[in-house]
């Protein structure tokens, strides 16, 4: 499934929601390349985000996962929290709430600055 979602147009797309200071839902990810929600589509699109931060990692770029989450709370899903990325600044809390909400807006924010100065 990851091979029908294209990664230079999510990456691309990304880097300009990074620019403009803005997070997108799973959804909105998904309609901009053409796709409706389903499960199977998000979950394809996570495995695309871990493999374009793993590239990015190697360009000495910020992650762009961060700012793909979900409707609800406007938090990335587990995966985000789960995947392959290390947490070379250590954090070990919640996933959920006030705590969670407040480190991903910090490294939302790295990533927000890293593009608008691009």
């Amino acid at each position: 499934m990851t091979g029908a979602i294209d990664a230079d147009h999510v990456e691309a797309l990304l880097q300009a929601s990074a620019r403009a200071g803005q997070a997108m839902t799973y959804g909105e990810v998904l309609a901009a390349v053409g796709l409706s929600f389903s499960r199977p589509k998000m979950r394809a699109l996570c495995k695309l985000l871990d493999d374009i931060d793993a590239a990015a990692r190697g360009r000495g770029e910020p992650e762009l996962a961060v700012l793909v989450v979900r409707q609800s709370d406007g938090l990335p899903g587990q995966g985000w929290w789960l995947g392959g990325r290390p947490r070379a600044d250590g954090y070990a809390g919640p996933w959920e709430g006030p705590e969670a909400a407040a480190y991903v807006r910090r490294v939302q924010r790295e990533t927000f600055d890293f593009w608008n100065a691009r």
